[in-house]
């Protein structure tokens, strides 16, 4: 933990200063992994789940704040979950690294699980081509399906949404609902190189939001680079996996590179 520092970067969407941490890996041109927090949390959730990987594999490591929790106790929930100005917020502390720090621009990653899984989709969605490879648990994929099975089963994840969005219901305003959705995002998801998991027990989250998005982008873009696991867990972020992935995709373009 001594080597994560506290970044403050301003937006260059309202000019607040939004907070980030950063762990800065050892000699130069080292690859960076964005890690996202889930629903609920703030930039340090993802702290030591993640840490440990980079620090074996000598990566930086990006934690972005993307205005919070995307809950009705956060002040800034209406700019969180997928809004424009959590997504330039991620564009912003991405290019603050590379600025400052050595960072390899070809390998830049980006994680997360839940509503990180969603971040995540929505960032693919948002800068396609920047991200050497995007790792996506559990995610959430459509905001109106999800609102409407949590308030069926009376959870509080529907308020949440309903905050977020100013209070509103995705009847009331289904093209926001949607705008902060990755299904609606389509057409840009599959300029990514995706891997998408997702546990076939997940009852909080149903598998059927990765599956859906998948077979849309099947669909549309057979020869997309987007892969969906779906693995025998409930609602979790399966890293060792996911991890491997995001190194393969260095050794593979290297091969096929040399190949070439």
């Amino acid at each position: 933990m001594d080597r994560i520092k506290e970044l403050r970067i301003r937006s260059t969407v309202d000019g607040t200063e939004q907070p980030s941490l950063f762990y800065q890996a050892e000699g130069e041109n080292r690859p960076l992994l964005v890690g996202l927090h889930t629903w609920s949390f703030d930039r340090f959730n993802q702290v030591k789940a993640y840490l440990p990987y980079v620090e074996k594999l000598n990566w930086h490591l990006l934690l972005p704040e993307f205005r919070g929790a995307n809950l009705t106790r956060n002040p800034h929930c209406r700019d969180a979950c997928g809004s424009p100005k959590a997504r330039q917020d991620i564009l912003d502390a991405v290019e603050y690294v590379c600025a400052r720090w050595s960072v390899d621009r070809d390998c830049i990653f980006i994680m997360g699980g839940s509503g990180g899984g969603h971040m995540t989709l929505m960032m693919c969605g948002t800068a396609p081509t920047l991200w050497r490879g995007a790792v996506a648990y559990a995610s959430i994929t459509d905001l109106a399906a999800w609102y409407r099975e949590t308030d069926a089963a009376g959870e509080e994840y529907a308020r949440n949404i309903a905050a977020c969005m100013g209070g509103r219901t995705p009847d009331e305003v289904p093209e926001e609902y949607l705008a902060r959705s990755p299904i609606g995002y389509v057409d840009q998801i599959a300029k990514a190189n995706l891997k998408m998991f997702h546990g076939k027990f997940d009852t909080l989250v149903p598998p059927a939001h990765s599956l859906n998005l998948y077979l849309r982008l099947q669909e549309k873009y057979p020869q997309a680079r987007t892969f969906l696991e779906i693995f025998s867990g409930e609602h979790e972020s399966c890293l060792p996996e996911g991890f491997a992935w995001l190194q393969k995709q260095i050794s593979q373009t290297e091969s096929e590179e040399l190949s070439g």
